[in-house]
């Protein structure tokens, strides 16, 4: 841990730097991301982040406590396990505490832990985040985009798999190894998704929402070839689809056109009303794709880094 104190127009101002946080101050950042996320009606850390709070130290892994006195009014967490793209961070400020200048302050520590090369999210792409990336000096690098659609109306055709595919649930121990397999293919381009290990996995399977009966994956001759992860965001009444890959080769015979299918009609027939995804607004091909059954963009996350 390490500390670094200044003087704000709020008060004595210190940022502390952790490789983990104990369950106190892991409880007191979790209760702050709540209360963003009510004030601005999205998370402010990703999944991903929200699981890296908790189980100890992680390699690669800093979390950033902004206290003003002995009260917790921001928090950064960088993530350096990429060996090519710089270090990835993510940022959020207590409502009630916000134009103070605690966005810049951990901006500017996330900067120097970082040696100046960094990527910053800006969920939701807020003016005040856009304001920030400015301030600090980062450019708009990447632009994620969420996208809808109503599941009340779907009226998708069957599925048509590819000659010598079927389609099964995913069996947790069992098939754990090959999705990791086949997930890191797939998405060797994606930075977050293709690092994923078997502890990322596991994190997953814990939490409340995973059902196995909503994981499907496509075999041929034994061999996984694709899969889709959906997953229900139960306070929302919102279905996702959470992880839709087909491994390198298998791409452009409709495997990942039938998977959509069956995963959207597995969430439909939770009657749940809308079915949600995130994808890469550069992915021309897959965002044409959703489009084409029928979803439309939601709203937009951003993505900003130092100049390279």
């Amino acid at each position: 841990m390490t500390s670094d104190d200044t003087v704000g127009p709020a008060g004595t101002r210190s940022i502390e730097t952790h490789s983990a946080l104990s369950p106190d101050q892991a409880g007191a950042v979790l209760e702050l991301l709540a209360e963003a996320a009510r004030a601005d009606g999205q998370q402010p850390v990703s999944e991903q982040g929200r699981l890296q709070l908790t189980g100890g130290a992680r390699e690669g892994v800093s979390h950033l406590l902004l206290l003003v006195g002995d009260e917790l009014v921001g928090y950064a967490q960088l993530e350096d396990t990429d060996p090519v793209e710089a270090p990835a961070a993510e940022l959020v400020v207590h409502p009630a505490h916000r134009g103070h200048g605690h966005g810049r302050a951990l901006g500017s520590a996330l900067l120097a832990a970082s040696g100046k090369r960094l990527r910053v999210w800006a969920h939701g792409g807020h003016p005040a985040a856009r304001h920030l990336a400015q301030v600090l000096g980062l450019t708009l690098f990447r632009e994620l985009r969420q996208m809808r659609r109503s599941l009340t109306d779907l009226d998708l055709p069957d599925p048509v798999l590819p000659e010598g595919v079927t389609v099964r649930t995913f069996v947790p121990g069992a098939d754990d190894a090959a999705w990791l397999a086949v997930n890191a293919a797939a998405f060797a381009h994606h930075p977050e998704q293709g690092s994923l290990t078997r502890r990322d996995l596991d994190d997953r399977k814990a939490q409340p929402w995973f059902d196995p009966a909503g994981f499907f994956l496509a075999e041929r001759a034994g061999d996984v070839v694709g899969f889709h992860w959906t997953k229900v965001h139960a306070a929302e009444q919102l279905g996702e689809v959470y992880v839709l890959g087909v491994a390198p080769g298998r791409q452009g015979g409709g495997l990942g056109k039938a998977l959509t299918t069956v995963g959207l009609r597995h969430l439909a027939a939770q009657r749940l009303p809308t079915a949600m995804l995130y994808v890469d607004a550069d992915n021309e091909a897959a965002v044409s794709v959703y489009e084409r059954l029928g979803f439309t963009t939601y709203e937009t996350d951003l993505m900003y880094r130092t100049e390279t």
